[in-house]
C-alpha cells in the first residue's frame, strides 16, 4: 500500500512506476511459461494454421492479412515452431499493452498511482489474456490500438506551434501496420475520423496532416490491397459467409452483458468511470477524441448484429487509462491513499480468479469442476456444438489423436499408394493439423476447399488416391467424395476427449478410382467462411 500511496506525489507524475509494470509484466511471463509449458492443453487450430501460411508466405490470406505471418516466420526461423516459441510473441505484445496503457494514462494527466492501476487492469482483463495466450492476429491488435491512442492523446496535447510531423504521420504508421495485421483497424479509423469531426480537434480538418496520415497508412496497406483484387477480393467472400453461416446473432443486449465478461466484472465500475470522465470532467473533457473511438467501435459492433464479443476489447485502451485517472483524483480529492492500492489488490484478485477461462491453467477434468463452480462461462459467439470446453480451449484439443487416425488410414495403402496419396481436410484446423504435425509421421499432404487452402489449390497431386476427411453423419460431404471416386471405404476414426464434438466425429475414407480429374473438382470443395 505504501508503494502506491507514494505513486500519489506531484513528483511522480512525469515517471512510470516502473517497479509496479516489472512486477506486472514479470506475471505476464510466468503465466506465458505455465500455460505454454507444464500446464498447456496443445497448440491450436489457429496456430497451426498459421504455421502452414508462414510456409505460403504472400501479401494476403484469405481470412487475415500478411503482418502476422510474417512475424510468425521470422520467429520460426530463430526460435522454432514449439508451444513456447509459439507463444513467446503474445506474451510479450500483453506486456506492451501494459506499458503503453500506463503510457496513456501519463499522457491524460495521470500519476504513477493512475499508471499502475492502468497496467494492472490490462493484466487482469481476461479478453486481454485470452487473445496473448495463443499466436494469432488478435494477439497484436491490442497493443497496436494502443500505440495509436498514445499518439492521439499526444497530438490532443500538442502546444499551438507545435511540430505535427512528430506525430500524425508516425500515427500513418502505426495505423497502416495494423491493417496489415487485422482489417478491423477501419472501426479504430472510424473512431478516429468521428472523433476529429465532434471535438474540437476538428481544428486539423483544415490541415494537410490527418489527410497525410490516412496517405501513410493506404501506402502501407496498399499491398494487401493489390493481392485482394488479384485474388478477386476473397476477404471481403469470406465475411459475408461468416456473418451469414457461422456468426451467432446478438442483440446489443447480449453484446453489451458479455462485455461484463471479457473485461472482468470487477473492472466495469473501471472503465465506466473512465467513459464518464471523458464527458463530465473539465480535464476529461480536452481527451474526448479518445472516447468518441470506443464508443464508434461499439456502434459499429452493435449495428452488425452477429459481433464477437471480443471485438470491442482493442478499444477499451482508451478507457481503462481514465479509469486509472478517476481511482487516483478520488485518492487526491479525499486523501484514501489506500485506494490505489488496494484496487490493484482487488483487481489482482478477481484476474486470479478468471485467468483459467483465459489461458490453460487448470488441468482439462478440472478446468470443467472449476467452472460450474464458478458459475462463469465465455461468451459463444459461433453456431458450433460444443461439449465440455468453450470453444478457445477445445481448438486446442483433439490434433495428435487427428494424425493417428490419419496414420492408421495410410497403413491400409499399399505402397504404390502411398506414393500418391493426398489427405483432403474439411476444414483449415484439421488440414493445418496434417500437415505441421503429421510432417513427422510421414504423413501426406493435406489440403482442402477452407479458406486460403482452396487459393493454394491442389498442387501437383495426382488425386488418385484420396486420403478424405469428413465427419459422420455429412450426407452432402460423402455425397461429394462418391461423385468424385468409385470407391469410398471408411478406414479410422478420430477418438478425442475435450475437443470439439464434430472433431470427435470425424472419420479417414479410403478414395479410389477417381471419376474425374482433381482439377475438374477443385472449384466445388471451395468454402469460404
Amino acid at each position: 500500500m505504501d508503494a502506491w500511496a507514494r505513486n500519489l506525489a506531484p513528483g511522480g507524475l512525469l515517471q512510470l512506476p516502473w517497479r509496479v509494470l516489472g512486477a506486472l509484466i514479470a506475471a505476464r511471463l510466468a503465466l506465458y511459461l505455465l500455460s505454454a509449458g507444464p500446464l498447456a492443453y496443445g497448440v491450436m487450430s489457429d496456430e497451426l494454421y498459421y504455421l502452414d501460411c508462414a510456409d505460403h508466405l504472400a501479401w494476403g490470406y484469405v481470412d487475415h492479412p500478411p503482418l502476422s505471418i510474417g512475424v510468425l516466420a521470422a520467429m520460426r526461423a530463430l526460435l522454432g515452431s514449439s508451444l513456447l516459441a509459439l507463444r513467446l510473441v503474445p506474451a510479450l505484445l500483453h506486456g506492451a499493452l501494459m506499458v503503453l496503457s500506463a503510457l496513456i494514462a501519463r499522457e491524460l494527466g495521470g500519476g504513477r498511482a493512475a499508471q499502475g492501476l492502468a497496467a494492472t487492469a490490462a493484466l487482469a482483463a481476461p479478453v486481454f489474456l485470452a487473445v496473448t495466450g495463443f499466436y494469432s492476429m488478435n494477439a497484436f491488435e491490442p497493443a497496436l490500438w494502443a500505440g495509436a491512442a498514445l499518439l492521439v492523446a499526444r497530438i490532443v496535447k500538442l502546444p499551438h506551434g507545435g511540430s505535427p510531423m512528430r506525430l500524425w504521420p508516425p500515427l500513418g504508421v502505426v495505423l497502416g501496420l495494423a491493417l496489415l495485421n487485422k482489417i478491423s483497424t477501419l472501426w479504430f479509423g472510424a473512431g478516429i475520423g468521428v472523433g476529429l469531426v465532434l471535438t474540437r480537434e476538428r481544428r486539423w480538418l483544415a490541415t494537410h496532416w490527418p489527410w497525410t496520415c490516412f496517405a501513410i497508412a493506404l501506402v502501407i496497406f496498399s499491398p494487401h490491397l493489390l493481392w485482394q483484387l488479384q485474388h478477386d477480393l476473397p476477404t471481403l467472400e469470406f465475411m459475408r459467409n461468416a456473418t451469414r453461416l457461422k456468426m451467432i446473432a446478438k442483440s446489443p443486449l447480449a453484446l453489451l452483458g458479455e462485455q461484463l465478461l471479457i473485461l472482468n466484472p470487477v473492472l466495469v465500475p473501471f472503465w465506466l468511470a473512465g467513459l464518464a470522465w471523458y464527458f463530465v470532467s473539465r480535464e476529461g473533457k480536452r481527451f474526448q477524441w479518445l472516447a468518441w473511438i470506443w464508443i464508434t467501435v461499439l456502434v459499429i459492433l452493435v449495428a452488425s448484429g452477429s459481433s464477437r464479443a471480443n471485438y470491442l476489447g482493442p478499444a477499451y485502451s482508451v478507457l481503462l487509462p481514465a479509469g486509472g485517472v478517476v481511482v487516483e483524483r478520488l485518492a487526491q480529492l479525499r486523501a484514501w491513499r489506500w485506494l490505489p492500492g488496494a484496487t490493484a489488490a482487488v483487481f489482482l484478485l478477481a484476474g486470479a480468479i478468471t485467468a483459467p477461462f483465459a489461458i490453460d491453467l487448470l488441468p482439462p477434468a478440472r478446468f470443467v469442476v472449476y467452472q460450474r463452480a464458478i458459475g462463469l462461462s465465455a461468451p459463444v459467439d459461433q453456431i458450433d456444438e460444443l461439449g465440455a470446453m468453450p470453444l478457445h480451449f477445445a481448438l486446442r484439443f483433439g490434433w495428435p489423436e487427428l494424425v493417428e487416425a490419419v496414420a492408421r488410414a495410410q497403413a491400409t495403402l499399399t505402397p504404390a499408394e502411398r506414393e500418391q496419396a493426398v489427405v483432403l481436410g474439411s476444414w483449415f484446423g484439421g488440414t493445418a493439423a496434417i500437415n505441421v504435425l503429421g510432417r513427422e509421421r510421414g504423413l501426406p499432404r493435406a489440403i482442402s476447399g477452407h479458406n486460403s487452402y482452396w487459393l493454394w489449390g491442389p498442387g501437383g497431386t495426382s488425386g488418385e488416391v484420396l486420403l478424405a476427411l469428413a465427419e459422420s453423419g455429412d450426407e452432402e460431404r460423402l455425397r461429394a467424395l462418391r461423385a468424385w471416386y468409385e470407391d469410398v471405404t471408411r478406414v479410422a476414426e478420430v477418438d478425442c476427449e475435450y475437443c470439439l464434438p464434430e472433431l470427435a466425429r470425424v472419420g479417414i475414407y479410403v478414395c479410389r478410382r477417381p471419376r474425374r480429374p482433381i482439377e475438374q473438382w477443385w472449384p466445388e470443395v471451395k468454402v469460404y467462411r
